[in-house]
């Protein structure tokens, strides 16, 4: 009897570390969908036995992954009004944390949720192509000011696509926008011969604008400098007047106060002259 249960003990503990070993368990990063024996097994937050030769387990990332997508020169966006508009956007997005979800993912994407870079090759035609057919309903000028609106509106058209391969789009964002160098643009192409001449047209209206700007200022600085300097002749003549009148002032002051002093002397002498002649009359008489 202790013998046999003996076995059957070694025989528990030989299936319980074989079963250690075959059990394999999914963590909050990464879930993974088992095929083969039993059929397809998604395991998320938990675990399954996993035996070699009947099974294959193909990891599914959890994580939010971030896909940047450029369009520029050659590749550039056109806009609604046949302009071509350099963009960089930046995509979050990651595989939808559900049993259904997870399965698409491994079906259709593969190993690819692990690789950036393998993700990206494989879907980046459905972001570009959100990012031309919202930049295709929109001005230049509109994706500039409205870039909030611009965003949402890629958002909304990417994410129904990309839920067939099992992704859900967290967020987008806009790191970049600007129009294109006329270099780029292709004179055979008539989407770029309408942008090329809505830019020239543009360009030399504002540059028009900008010599009759620059005319009128320096027309302004001429006449601000004409009337500053009428302004400083008249305050010198005024302060030349002021100093002559001044001086005539002081010198017809002066001249009274000689004529005064003239006047003084002349009848302090004919007093002296009177005193005088009353003097020697006196003596005379005497």
């Amino acid at each position: 009897t202790l013998i046999y249960a003996g076995i059957i003990l070694l025989g528990l503990i030989v299936v319980g570390v074989v079963i250690a070993r075959l059990y394999r368990r999914a963590t909050k990063e990464r879930a993974f969908v088992r095929t083969g024996l039993g059929g397809q097994k998604v395991v998320l937050n938990g675990g399954a036995i996993v035996m070699p030769i009947f099974h294959e387990v193909l990891d599914v990332n959890l994580n939010t992954l971030k896909l940047k997508v450029e369009r520029r020169d050659e590749s550039a966006m056109i806009s609604f009004d046949k302009l071509r508009v350099n963009a960089t956007a930046e995509f979050y997005l990651r595989v939808k944390p559900d049993a259904d979800s997870v399965a698409t993912a491994a079906q259709t994407l593969g190993s690819r949720t692990l690789n950036p870079d393998g993700l990206k090759d494989l879907i980046e035609g459905k972001l570009v192509d959100g990012l031309r057919s919202v930049a295709a309903s929109m001005s230049m000028n509109d994706m500039h000011e409205k870039r909030a609106e611009f965003v949402q509106a890629v958002q909304q058209t990417v994410a129904n696509d990309l839920t067939t391969n099992g992704l859900e789009l967290e967020s987008v964002s806009l790191t970049d926008l600007d129009q294109t160098d006329l270099r780029f643009f292709n004179d055979s192409n008539a989407f770029d011969a309408v942008g090329r001449a809505k830019i020239v047209g543009i360009v030399e209206e504002k540059k028009f604008e900008t010599n009759e700007i620059e005319a009128n200022n320096r027309v302004k600085i001429a006449q601000t400098n004409r009337e500053a300097k009428e302004q400083e002749l008249r305050i010198g003549q005024e302060v030349e007047f002021a100093e002559l009148a001044q001086q005539r002032e002081i010198e017809n002051q002066r001249a009274g106060q000689e004529a005064d002093i003239a006047k003084r002397r002349a009848e302090a002498r004919r007093e002296s002259e009177e005193v005088r002649i009353t003097t020697e009359l006196d003596t005379q008489r005497k």
